[in-house]
């Protein structure tokens, strides 16, 4: 083996180990978490707190409650078609503001106006409008998730190459031919980022209609129902129920990110 060889293996090992090594300290972050909690609750520190081993078991046996496994079907269903409609939506509204000033400039003042408003603000509103409470959930979920994914893509489309729309106009192309060759392809990186983040958006506001709302089968509903419970079992099923909610968010978030990175590699390039 020549000292070039060498060399490159002593550059790649390390490379290689670094996935190994984050893991091992999400390993470790988590675990000390558990064993905090675990302390706590055992200590009774902190009365209404049950130990992480109790909520954890409660947390595993839920996996196989029909119930459960319902209203997190619920949520999911609600939640993917939303995200489905925000991008259907906001994506070609993204498109023209970015691509037409004038557009841009009219609707702006429309734009930062409706952007601040709570979704869940909107809730009674939506239920006056949206029959039953599926409709109006995923009618929420459409608005708050369209404002990552509207902006993003607006951002995107304004950080074209200029010098790559100009050739590609001063070979007779026109604007729309612009849009699908140039401006689309250099703004995904932007949108798919816009869409990981109102994924996230979505099981939120999902988890908080059905919440509200009561009636709207999801997770928010098996929420309230644990909460109306007595004792510690009743707590134990609210701290599970959030668990589960939490590691939904942080599965969609991880599967998104690996996929941006392996479908926008160049863009690190």
């Amino acid at each position: 083996m020549t000292t070039a060889d060498n060399g490159t293996r002593r550059e790649r090992d390390p490379l290689a180990r670094v996935p190994l090594a984050k893991l091992v300290r999400h390993v470790v972050g988590v675990a000390a978490f558990l064993l905090l909690w675990e302390a706590v609750g055992r200590a009774g520190l902190v009365a209404w707190m049950p130990n992480a081993s109790d909520s954890l078991i409660r947390f595993a046996t839920m996996a196989i409650d029909p119930i459960f496994l319902d209203d997190l079907a619920a949520t999911l269903i609600a939640a993917v078609i939303g995200l489905l409609l925000a991008v259907l939506l906001a994506v070609p509204i993204g498109l023209l503001l970015g691509t037409v000033p004038a557009v841009e400039e009219s609707t702006r003042a429309i734009v930062e106006f409706l952007r601040p408003i709570p979704s869940v603000a909107l809730i009674p509103l939506a239920l006056f409008f949206f029959t039953p409470e599926i409709n109006a959930k995923i009618a929420l979920i459409v608005y708050a998730a369209s404002w990552p994914i509207l902006i993003n893509t607006l951002y995107g489309v304004r950080d074209v190459d200029p010098v790559a729309t100009e050739t590609l106009r001063s070979f007779g192309f026109g604007q729309s031919a612009v849009v699908w060759r140039v401006a689309l392809p250099s703004a995904a990186p932007f949108i798919f980022t816009g869409v990981r983040l109102a994924a996230s958006i979505t099981l939120i506001l999902a988890i908080s209609v059905e919440y509200f709302v009561g009636g709207a089968s999801g997770i928010g509903r098996f929420l309230i129902e644990a909460s109306t419970g007595i004792g510690e079992s009743a707590m134990l099923d609210v701290i599970a129920t959030l668990i589960w909610a939490g590691l939904v968010g942080l599965v969609v978030n991880a599967v998104l990110l690996r996929a941006e990175r392996r479908l926008f590699r160049w863009r690190a390039t």
